[in-house]
């Protein structure tokens, strides 16, 4: 069965927040700036982002929360059809709680559907894509003929001070330098919150477009690269990954093992090379050109990799030059896992897609090495 997104939703929390206003909904760790905000900042390039939190830190919605949200949007118009959803497919990296499943927590938040199958894929950026996938083979097998795909990061619980101030203290005990290592507070500057949906189906819109999936598929490193991205554990000197539950109450507090942490060296070194292993490989057994894609959406981190991933795709096919390329990072955030779908959402409502055109869809996830890939047709 040939497999479509239909309609695309977003929700984001609250008001955009501006660079020069973060840390008043962060707060400060040890009650001093920041020493490597504004090098992230300029090097990202990022200019707002959404936090689910009021100013001070309190939180104002779940991931379930806002992701029941971005599903509803989708039903807007016709409510009565929330109930037709056959399959509910969600994709996070920031859960509320290990138990139960996001996916069933966000089912919760929707009395209005049914009882229906819930998954709910783990994993980083490639989490939403991974969701998208499920649905997609679910339709195209047959199994279901109406499914939900969703993608949401409620990342600032995780970002905020407190989450910080025992290590903190802790240091300053020990005489050492209060502030904690830029590998925690690098992602403090990077991430932002918010939720986006699809409607999926084995048949197009009667009216107006739609997105036929064409294909998608995945490769992880995992058995050659050493952690890179990781919360709830922390990295040992032989690069193992030594989690939570070896850890005592006070060392979790101390060492604030669930703050979400990036080895920015192994990142630098590996992300886009690796990336573009794969992308060469599908180029040439499908036998892709650049000439064949009109839109390319690579979920990027930062603005520092943008010139590299284009370096890097020019070597295997010839280049995508600028003016094809769609990224909402500056001006929404890095969503993670629901960075794809956000660019999609506003790409697929801005009017600019014409039948015919292709869409292709890159998203690398640091965690282990990890790079989703799919291409889209407008229909």
């Amino acid at each position: 069965m040939p497999v479509y997104i239909n309609k695309t939703s977003a929700y984001f929390p609250n008001e955009p927040v501006p660079n020069q206003d973060m840390e008043l909904y962060l707060g400060y760790i040890n009650g001093k700036p920041s020493k490597s905000k504004n090098i992230v900042l300029r090097n990202n390039a990022i200019t707002n982002r959404y936090y689910a939190l009021e100013k001070g830190g309190k939180s104002t919605h779940t991931n379930a929360q806002m992701t029941a949200l971005a599903v509803k949007e989708l039903f807007k118009d016709e409510p009565e059809h929330i109930k037709d959803i056959e399959l509910l497919s969600c994709g996070t990296s920031s859960p509320d709680q290990m138990m139960p499943s996001h996916g069933v927590m966000t089912h919760g938040w929707l009395p209005e559907a049914e009882a229906i199958e819930v998954v709910s894929p783990a994993g980083v950026c490639c989490a939403g894509m991974h969701a998208l996938k499920y649905a997609y083979m679910a339709i195209r097998t047959g199994d279901v003929k109406l499914a939900v795909a969703t993608g949401s990061e409620r990342f600032s619980g995780l970002l905020v001070s407190d989450v910080f101030e025992e290590e903190a203290h802790k240091l300053v005990e020990l005489n050492e330098n209060p502030y904690i290592s830029f590998q925690k507070d690098f992602l403090r500057w990077m991430l932002s919150d918010g939720a986006s949906a699809f409607l999926m189906s084995d048949e197009p819109n009667k009216e107006g477009i739609s997105l036929r999936l064409d294909w998608i598929e995945g490769v992880s490193y995992a058995n050659e690269m050493e952690t890179c991205m990781y919360m709830g554990g922390e990295k040992q000197p032989d690069g193992t990954l030594k989690g939570f539950m070896d850890y005592t109450p006070e060392e979790i507090m101390t060492k604030s093992i669930f703050s979400v942490k990036q080895d920015i060296n192994l990142l630098s070194d590996n992300i886009v090379a690796l990336g573009g292993k794969k992308i060469k490989e599908i180029f040439d057994r499908r036998g892709l050109t650049v000439a064949d894609i009109d839109h390319f959406l690579p979920h990027i981190s930062s603005n520092f990799f943008k010139s590299k991933i284009y370096d890097l795709v020019e070597i295997y096919g010839g280049g995508i030059p600028y003016e094809k390329w769609f990224i909402n990072l500056y001006t929404v955030g890095n969503v993670g896992a629901a960075s794809i779908y956000l660019m999609i959402n506003e790409l697929f409502n801005s009017g600019k897609l014409k039948v015919g055109e292709k869409l292709l869809l890159l998203v690398p996830e640091s965690s282990r090495f990890s790079y989703m890939y799919a291409m889209l047709t407008v229909v």
